[in-house]
């Protein structure tokens, strides 16, 4: 009987968790660290600004977590705020003023908009320089290039764990679940890419793919942005495996007060004895999707400064 008690503390043990949340303050403190030498040597405070249209809760509350870290680590921050009755001609126009406001380096889109809007058309007006989401076309296509450019923000993030991890990925078999713009894609191409942190051989699913618990079980990093709630169970997976879990659900929680609690596309407590590398949620790619954002509104900064020298 000890024996297998021992046995099973070890196994509880043996699940080591990815604190995305200690590792974006670190990034948080990192950046406060360069604003403060940017101040000191008179040079500009970083601006980032969101554009939010409607009264979409979730939305309003993820704007609101981004102007608090703006907060933060010393930058300015602005917010334009729309109806959600705003025609897409407007909100263009608006997007157009921001791009020639000199004093915001940076600024986000935030989605969803409404379905009377063309996503893609609005995103593809934001400025390039200013694209701190990297959703514009032309970043976009750098980054499959593998040029340095703005990197969506949660990809952006998965990464920075790895690297501060000190994950070994080259030659391993990766596995990404979802194939959105946004997580999915990305994230299979930055992984795939011929870099210190990657080399990995990556293989996009989704929610049609055949054999999905076999390609899951066969896999040594596996990235889930499929957003099903606890859609990946522990028989799925192999031991030493690693999971980034990406997915944000509300699932009803009678025990919260609020009626409900966040979970992700991981059934957490089902790995509690699994000898795997785990993202939780939330505390995991959440804090770092924020946190990598500032970091490339840091980045549009240092690169205006950059023209700046150049031109003079």
């Amino acid at each position: 009987i000890n024996s297998l008690c021992n046995m099973y503390i070890w196994k509880k043990i043996s699940m080591k968790i990815i604190d995305g949340k200690k590792i974006s303050n670190d990034v948080l403190d990192e950046i406060k660290n360069h604003v403060e030498d940017r101040v000191n040597n008179r040079k500009k405070v970083p601006h980032l600004a969101a554009i939010l249209v409607g009264d979409d809760g979730p939305s309003q509350t993820y704007v609101n977590s981004k102007i608090r870290a703006c907060e933060r680590v010393g930058f300015n921050s602005s917010l334009f705020k729309f109806n959600d009755n705003i025609n897409e001609d407007e909100l263009l126009n608006e997007i157009t003023k921001i791009n020639e406001n000199k004093e915001i380096d940076g600024f986000i889109v935030q989605l969803p908009l409404p379905s009377n809007i063309d996503q893609e058309k609005i995103l593809t007006q934001v400025s390039p320089e200013k694209d701190v989401d990297g959703f514009h076309p032309f970043n976009y296509g750098k980054m499959t290039l593998g040029i340095d450019t703005f990197i969506p923000a949660t990809p952006s993030g998965i990464v920075e764990l790895i690297k501060r991890y000190k994950i070994d990925l080259s030659g391993k078999r990766c596995l990404v679940i979802g194939r959105s713009q946004i997580v999915g894609r990305p994230i299979s191409i930055l992984l795939s890419q011929n870099q210190s942190f990657a080399n990995a051989t990556v293989t996009v699913a989704h929610s049609r793919s055949k054999e999905l618990e076999t390609l899951c079980i066969n896999s040594d990093l596996i990235v889930s942005a499929i957003g099903i709630p606890k859609f990946l169970k522990s028989r799925m997976v192999s031991d030493n495996s690693i999971i980034i879990d990406v997915g944000i659900s509300r699932v009803d929680d009678e025990t919260s007060s609020k009626g409900y609690k966040i979970v992700g596309d991981v059934d957490f407590e089902d790995f509690s004895q699994r000898d795997v590398m785990i993202t939780p949620v939330p505390g995991g790619v959440g804090p770092m999707t924020i946190s990598m954002l500032l970091k490339n509104t840091l980045k549009a900064c240092e690169l205006k400064d950059w023209l700046l020298n150049l031109i003079h």
